[in-house]
């Protein structure tokens, strides 16, 4: 099943922005107890050039359904507010 999700932003601290850990609200799942079920999953986010780059959701963020993703290469920022799917 494929799932879509809007990218919120990078997580980061006062101090420090991990690049490539994004924070995503999945379309569809409102609460804690949904989101921990798409841990594992991939993240798809294809550039407007069509790479492709991949992430997996390691952890919920927060109780409104926001997960963490990490991804091996660092997504740019037009990836803000933009689409990913969720396999």
């Amino acid at each position: 099943m494929i799932m879509k999700g809007i990218v919120l932003s990078y997580m980061r601290s006062k101090e420090y922005q991990h690049n490539n850990h994004m924070i995503i609200k999945p379309l569809g799942i409102e609460s804690k107890e949904q989101a921990a079920t798409l841990i594992g999953k991939k993240v798809l986010w294809k550039s407007p050039s069509g790479k492709l780059l991949v992430g997996k959701i390691t952890r919920t963020h927060g109780i409104r359904g926001e997960v963490k993703a990490i991804f091996k290469k660092a997504l740019p920022g037009q990836a803000i507010g933009g689409y990913v799917e969720i396999k």
